[in-house]
């Protein structure tokens, strides 16, 4: 399915509802905005096969110019809001991008973004003069472009290891827009999303999976609630306000709900909840536990990634069984490798990597780096994310954690997201990562860096209090060497935390005092 044929059969049904301010886009003005989007682009000679960036925060625009993209036969690469300019631009130039849709509220850095790549046109919303996007999609006929023909995202990483990876996936052979997509299947059998869903989206739309998901219950004649950013209470009242029947959500987005004081928490009626969804990062055990006593058996797992190599899938029932698993897997085999890229026996810990099902599907691949996609394969030519794990006798895989986040301490292989699940669910800690710093003797050694709830807590003081927490749960060699106190960790909205920039600060400060002797 596609909206056009909802706006046709269901025209004043909601497709969008803006979280906070309520304000509702129709599935009519859904069609007419995509419509107008798709002649925009035809208008400026972009074609089928170009691509198109959208940097936006979550508007209630969002998915016109999406649908308006896919309807033209584009790639369309949404990149985060978060951003600095000099990212921005690399993502711009590396995805070909030839038109780039903004915000005002973005404005500061967009204008940096056009000085370092003045060749590429932007369009913003909210923004007077010849910038206007409103204005130039009010010129616009509302009606189908006549080359309509199905287009798809180009995403990036998030780029927590380094540089972001655009993944970029052929234009489907069907030129159909309304074609059969595999994620209405996933959420209508797997998960029992329903065309009469109301779909809440805590997250930012830039990333894979609310994109995919808000458009797929679109497909589906669904309502989609997007909040403008998560506030854990406003959640909640969002639940129960438009009677919410299904979400997705992160981990971090539990944590911070489940510290909401009790009377909060008890204050709204989220019973209308069938389905929430959970992903993009492991689980501390204890919190969906938590989870699951508080919203009942409607947590569904998935284990996945924006280049769609594979998918694990688990219901709260299994998940109570097998606690701390991500299922097993719908699509692709599951092949838990060693360093060689041989398979090793279910119950070992290594790469986990997924076999094609479907050997007529052309493999992803990291556009315009050739080194990340053949980095990303095995000899066998299965794919990896580059999470390691393992998979029990019966399939059901646990996530260890990443292989490029693991440390070596005096030859031990130590990995952190066991140490971060146990500190973020002290009663004063709002957030952790833990890393490998340099050190001379050890190679690395382990250390946490905590966001406190309140930074007035931050010392000595509550450093020991966490080292004690922690000493009857860890083994000595996990213990952290030095824990540091900051008051936000650089955390993406989607959950995902950039190592990358805490790795890299310490060890400049380890060859600065090197270098002072």
């Amino acid at each position: 399915m596609h909206p056009s044929v909802h706006a046709t059969a269901n025209p004043n049904k909601p497709a969008i509802i803006m979280g906070s301010t309520g304000e509702t886009i129709t599935y009519a003005q859904l069609d007419r905005r995509s419509n107008q989007m798709a002649q925009l682009v035809r208008s400026r000679g972009i074609g089928m096969g170009d691509t198109i960036a959208i940097c936006m925060e979550n508007h209630p625009w969002y998915f016109g110019v999406t649908w308006g993209a896919q309807r033209a036969g584009l790639h369309y690469v949404c990149i985060s809001s978060r951003l600095t300019a000099p990212e921005i631009a690399y993502i711009l130039e590396d995805s070909g991008a030839k038109l780039l849709i903004g915000t005002a509220y973005l404005a500061p850095v967009l204008d940096e973004v056009a000085k370092l790549a003045p060749g590429i046109e932007q369009l913003r919303f909210d923004t007077p003069g010849a910038m206007s996007a409103e204005a130039a999609l009010a010129a616009q006929p509302d009606t189908p472009i006549a080359d309509q023909r199905a287009g798809v995202d180009m995403l990036y990483s998030s780029g927590t290891t380094g540089k972001p990876k655009g993944v970029k996936i052929p234009l489907p052979e069907d030129p159909d827009i309304a074609q059969v997509n595999a994620l209405v299947g996933l959420a209508s059998m797997a998960f029992g999303i329903q065309p009469g869903a109301v779909y809440l989206s805590p997250a930012p739309l830039y990333h894979a999976a609310p994109l995919r998901w808000c458009m797929t219950v679109q497909r589906m004649g669904g309502t989609v609630v997007v909040m403008e950013r998560f506030e854990p209470e406003a959640a909640l009242q969002m639940i129960e306000k438009y009677k919410v029947t299904d979400s997705q959500w992160v981990p971090t987005h539990f944590v911070r709900m489940l510290k909401l004081p009790p009377e909060i928490r008890a204050k709204y009626d989220v019973s209308s909840l069938k389905c929430a969804i959970h992903a993009a990062a492991p689980c501390p055990v204890p919190v969906k536990h938590a989870m699951i006593e508080w919203w009942g058996p409607v947590l569904y797992e998935y284990y996945a990634g924006t280049e769609g190599n594979g998918f694990t899938f688990i219901t709260s029932q299994e998940w109570l069984e097998r606690p701390g698993s991500v299922g097993r897997a719908l699509t692709g085999i599951v092949r838990v490798c060693d360093e060689n890229g041989d398979e090793l026996p279910r119950g070992t810990e290594g790469q986990i990597f997924f076999e094609p099902t479907d050997t007529t599907a052309a493999p992803f691949e990291y556009h315009n780096d050739p080194v990340k996609t053949a980095e990303s394969r095995n000899k066998h030519g299965w794919t990896s994310l580059g999470d390691v794990g393992i998979e029990d006798e019966d399939g059901y895989v646990f996530l260890t954690d990443r292989k490029s986040f693991m440390i070596i301490s005096g030859g031990v292989n130590i990995y952190p997201q066991e140490i971060e699940n146990l500190l973020v669910l002290h009663s004063k800690v709002a957030d952790a990562a833990v890393i490998g710093a340099p050190d001379p003797e050890m190679g690395e050694r382990v250390v946490a860096v905590v966001q406190p709830l309140d930074m007035a807590d931050a010392g000595p003081a509550l450093a020991e209090e966490l080292l004690a927490y922690l000493a009857p749960q860890l083994s000595r060699v996990k213990m952290p060497r030095q824990i540091d106190f900051r008051e936000q960790l650089p955390r993406e909205l989607t959950g995902k935390l950039y190592k990358r920039l805490l790795r890299d600060e310490y060890k400049a400060a380890y060859e600065a005092a090197q270098a002072q002797g």
